[in-house]
């Protein structure tokens, strides 16, 4: 339940805070005063599309907060606590969710759920399961099969669900089974041709069988092989200069640190300075021989005949080199080609059975479809039988007392994600005619009592938090607006129900009256809203019956629609 909507600078609404709370809230006002933005406000904090446009001119946003009743435990608790939103207890389990929706001049849109920002999808999602908005359009909606097989399976309820879903289920199983099936036949000759293919790429890897990382030691060590000479050669050279066995002019290294190190310490007993120094010189001793031995070692490693294994290597590298052309580019990706390429091939291999055994699967979906739809079929005509019936007393309770509506369940030339039927609503003016689809055969006025018998029948059924209605009394008036305004009240007593309307007998039957009064200023118009009762009260239904607020008949009148309304 709503229990409040402040609105700022939206439209040519200035700012206003509309109290609602359960029962029947009625919203009036002059014409261009802004009685629809209540409604495009409501649609706004609920998540409908932005426009910088509705922002009023002048301001640089507009902004809409909306307060609801919601049970403290429950789906839509749980949503905002997961999304990060708070909700504030307010006993009784209940608790009191706050939706934001600012939109900029500049069209830029923010959400805010239960104190935390949220996407506009998340608004949206909360409002399917906070309200039921209903206007013009929603009457026209009423004629499309769609909505009318919503509305049937709506007010059938499990008898229809379950079956609904287990329809859903096996039909869209077949549906997956019809599309894997058919792709494979048609796409058997590429399918073979890839299958052939694969044989041909796995045999030749399995030949060459490559190791992962080997192309990277295969190219060091055929660099190493490739320059052995160069090698050798400067290994010998830096071995004879660190420390070298032949005599000549110029002594190894090694040497040259022994004979510093014995002149130092020859001197070194004169001057305690000189003991670290002579200390340093042993260890650069101890490791440059070190070096020699290492260059010795390595000297030793290399191997002179390195040309038989240089051209194996080659050889190699080269049968790695096709493998990554043909399917890497490194050797890594052939690697994992070869392992992802053996379960293709066995998938592909397998698609006679595969085929074979789609078609059997296939053969027992859609006879499950077939039987499940027929039960849809059966739940539905006879959930038909009784929506008529009770649709059809609304009816003659809304002024329509020769009015029936007829629900038809056909068949359908094939099976539809949603059965076998085609749902029709036609409506049989009186007894005299025959019955015509919505579509073709009801005006803008039988149109919304239709509609409002419909949702009065599904409200007792399956409940619905909120319904708004904008102009829901179009092209009604008289009596009939007086039963429309008596069935709104009687829904009201399920459901909290808000009416934009411009017919006085409507309002009547409001427990909570709202006007948008209209304030001229230069080029600006400002409106704002003001909750009525009393003497304001009647002075306002007198105004939407005779257009004067002061008019004596018109008083008259609006206490006596009061007076009706109040006796029921």
């Amino acid at each position: 339940m709503i229990n409040e909507i402040s609105i700022r600078d939206l439209g040519v609404i200035d700012d206003a805070v509309l109290p609602l709370g359960a029962g029947f809230t009625a919203v009036t006002g002059e014409t261009g005063a802004g009685k629809t933005m209540v409604v495009q406000a409501l649609g706004l904090v609920l998540g409908a599309r932005a426009d910088s446009g509705t922002v009023r001119s002048g301001s640089k946003q507009a902004s809409v907060e909306g307060r609801w009743l919601v049970p403290a435990q429950g789906d839509i608790a749980t949503r905002v606590q997961d999304a990060g939103g708070d909700l504030d207890p307010q006993g009784d389990d209940l608790a009191e969710l706050i939706l934001l929706r600012t939109v900029s001049s500049e069209g830029r849109s923010r959400a805010v759920v239960g104190g935390r920002g949220a996407p506009a999808s998340l608004l949206a999602e909360l409002g399917e399961h906070l309200i039921v908005v209903h206007g013009q359009s929603d009457q026209m909606r009423l004629t499309s099969s769609t909505e009318q097989r919503a509305a049937l399976d709506r007010f059938a309820g499990e008898a229809v669900a379950g079956v609904a879903a287990r329809y859903a289920d096996a039909f869209g199983r077949a549906r997956a089974a019809r599309a894997e099936l058919s792709r494979l036949v048609d796409e058997r000759d590429e399918r073979a041709r890839e299958a052939d293919g694969l044989r041909v790429a796995l045999a030749e890897i399995a030949e060459v069988d490559p190791i992962d990382g080997e192309d990277v030691e295969l190219a060091e060590r055929a660099e190493k092989l490739t320059n052995l000479e160069d090698l050798r050669l400067a290994a010998e050279e830096s071995r004879d200069l660190v420390s070298s066995e032949a005599i000549d002019s110029h002594p190894d290294i090694i040497g040259l640190l022994d004979s510093a190190r014995r002149q130092l310490e020859r001197v070194a007993p004169h001057d305690a300075a000189l003991a670290p120094i002579v200390d340093s010189l042993a260890s650069a001793g101890f490791l440059v021989a070190e070096v020699s031995t290492q260059l010795s070692s390595y000297l030793a490693s290399l191997d002179a005949d390195s040309a038989a294994e240089l051209d194996s290597i080659q050889q190699r590298r080269a049968s790695l080199a096709v493998l990554a052309r043909k399917y890497g580019p490194e050797l890594a990706d052939v690697i994992r080609f070869g392992e992802s390429a053996g379960p293709r091939l066995l998938e592909l291999d397998n698609d006679s059975d595969r085929i074979e055994q789609l078609g059997a699967e296939l053969e027992d979906l859609d006879a499950q479809s077939v039987a499940l739809a027929a039960e849809l079929t059966a739940a539905r005509t006879e959930a038909a039988v009784e929506l008529s019936a009770r649709v059809t007393d609304e009816l003659a309770a809304l002024a329509m007392p020769t009015a029936r509506l007829v629900i038809e369940v056909s068949p359908r030339d094939e099976l539809s994600a949603s059965g076998a039927d085609a749902i029709t609503f036609l409506l049989q003016p009186h007894g005299g005619s025959a019955p015509r689809p919505l579509a073709k055969g009801a005006s803008g006025g039988e149109l919304s009592r239709v509609m409002l018998a419909i949702e009065v029948v599904l409200a007792a059924t399956d409940p619905v938090p909120t319904f708004v209605f904008d102009e829901v009394d179009a092209g009604i008036g008289g009596a009939a607006a007086i039963e429309i305004g008596r069935r709104l009240a009687l829904l009201a007593k399920t459901s909290q129900v808000i009416v934009v309307t411009h017919l006085a007998q409507v309002a009547a039957f409001a427990t909570n009256h709202l006007t948008v009064v209209k304030d001229s200023s230069g080029a600006v118009t400002a409106s704002s809203v003001t909750q009525l009762d009393g003497d304001a009260r009647a002075a306002e239904m007198a105004r939407l019956l005779s257009g004067l607020p002061d008019s004596k008949s018109g008083l008259e009148h609006a206490r006596e629609l009061l007076d009706l309304a109040a006796a029921g």
